[in-house]
């Protein structure tokens, strides 16, 4: 029973990999892009408050960036 578990888990494993590595590599720049949007979100969310409202707008329209890509991308696979 236990190496039954354990083939299933490295099975699904292995598929969760190809699906992540699919979705990456049939759109490279969008995910890079996204990659970078989430890293620039990250930073910002650590960043001081106080800009004169500029972090917010950044992080709004950075939010607003990581959306449209992730629609981009979903829409590229269908299409």
């Amino acid at each position: 029973m236990k190496r039954v578990l354990v083939i299933l888990l490295v099975t699904l494993a292995i598929s969760a990999g190809f699906v992540v590595g699919r979705a990456s590599a049939d759109q490279p720049h969008m995910q890079a892009a996204l990659d970078s949007l989430r890293a620039a979100r990250a930073e910002l969310e650590k960043a001081e408050a106080d800009k004169g409202g500029h972090r917010e707008a950044a992080l709004r329209l950075t939010r607003d960036a990581i959306a449209q890509v992730e629609k981009g991308i979903e829409w590229a696979r269908h299409h």
